[in-house]
């Protein structure tokens, strides 16, 4: 009996790492990492991740999984995209595809984490991979022809955007824009492209969305457990500037283009929004003595500035070797400089660049202080 015993703990501890492996993670540790950005006048930031797999395609881990990794980085909304031609091998395979959607939307309540239905065209360049998000049933996707997809997307109204267009497996020398993709748009089948794809910056994507009025967005594409981000750190995500914290407000966001992608240390976006969110995260103050004036700037968020100096009026002397090495504000921290008035002058604008706000493709914000 001692014997049996034994052997059935040993198969339970089994079958426990079994599941682990699956995606059954341990939720009972609730530490959540809050990243502090702030929010624009009239609008929440909402911090978002619309493009993961789980089991139910080729990733490792079940939709739960998903969303507990989510609340605990403070994420607010999340889409999982399995591939909707590319289902799993093993017993997943023959779920429905809105399958994912509705196991995650169990935890998704007590986590406090918006999910949104969708899905993954997978289909060869062109087009290449694009997802659809704000289904109302997944399933009806499954067709042959690829612009039957698209249609069946645009019937449900949803949000659709290309992936990975620079990925080198489908396009291996020169990310391009194809004839294909200009149909899509033109039916209103395309609203967005991944400018970040986890940690691939594809700049011919962002001048694409600029130049054809696409949203900008930035996922982490996880397919495997993701990590647990050590202090500063976090994944690729789309900063979504929504009127309220629900999917109808996500949803207008997104189609309004009212989003910033985050990636590393970079803020990649349009310069009507990336600036506001420079001047919500830092207070600058001006203190004048004699022929000297020391600029405070204060950083009030999570996210990191490196500013370099811009042309500017000569009468001002400032920023001693800043045109080479960057001048770094930290998150939560406070830095100073002065710039000296030549020539008896009393006022002057201080011209600098905020090289990780990119608001052309590798390019970063200009941005005027203005010492009155």
């Amino acid at each position: 009996m001692k014997k049996l015993f034994c052997s059935i703990i040993i198969l339970l501890s089994i079958i426990s790492c079994a599941t682990n492996k699956m995606g059954n993670v341990d939720t009972s540790s609730r530490t959540v990492t809050t990243v502090k950005i702030p929010n624009l006048d009239g609008y929440l930031t909402l911090k978002c991740d619309f493009h993961m797999h789980t089991v139910f395609s080729d990733g490792s881990v079940l939709p739960v999984v998903r969303v507990y990794e989510a609340y605990r980085e403070g994420l607010d909304v999340i889409s999982i995209t399995d591939h909707i031609e590319r289902r799993s091998s093993h017993r997943y395979a023959s779920s429905s595809q809105n399958r994912p959607y509705e196991e995650a939307l169990t935890s998704a309540r007590a986590d406090s984490v918006i999910i949104i239905r969708g899905g993954e065209i997978t289909r060869p360049m062109p087009p290449g991979h694009f997802n659809a998000i704000f289904l109302t049933d997944v399933d009806q996707l499954v067709r042959q022809d690829y612009m039957d997809v698209f249609r069946a997307a645009k019937e449900q109204n949803a949000f659709i955007f290309w992936n990975h267009p620079g990925w080198e497996s489908q396009q291996p020398n020169v990310t391009l824009w194809l004839p294909e993709h200009t149909l899509l748009l033109e039916q209103g089948m395309m609203h967005g492209i991944e400018v970040v794809n986890e940690n691939e910056y594809y700049p011919e994507a962002h001048q694409w969305c600029l130049d054809k009025n696409l949203t900008m967005i930035g996922n982490s594409d996880i397919h495997s457990e993701m990590p647990v981000f050590r202090p500063g750190e976090h994944r690729t995500m789309t900063l979504v500037f929504a009127r309220e914290r629900t999917a109808q407000s996500i949803y207008e966001a997104l189609m309004e283009r009212r989003t910033a992608v985050y990636f590393k240390e970079f803020i990649i976006g349009e310069e009507r929004y990336l600036k506001e969110l420079f001047e919500k995260s830092v207070d600058i103050s001006i203190t004048k003595t004699g022929n000297n004036a020391r600029i405070t700037l204060k950083n009030n968020s999570d996210l990191i500035f490196h500013l370099i100096k811009d042309d500017h009026d000569p009468r001002l002397t400032y920023f001693r070797h800043v045109n080479i090495i960057p001048y770094t504000i930290r998150p939560q921290s406070t830095q100073s400089f002065t710039v000296r008035l030549n020539d008896g002058i009393q006022s002057g604008d201080v011209n600098i660049i905020v090289k990780n706000f990119l608001t052309q493709p590798n390019t970063g914000m200009k941005y005027t202080i203005k010492i009155n």
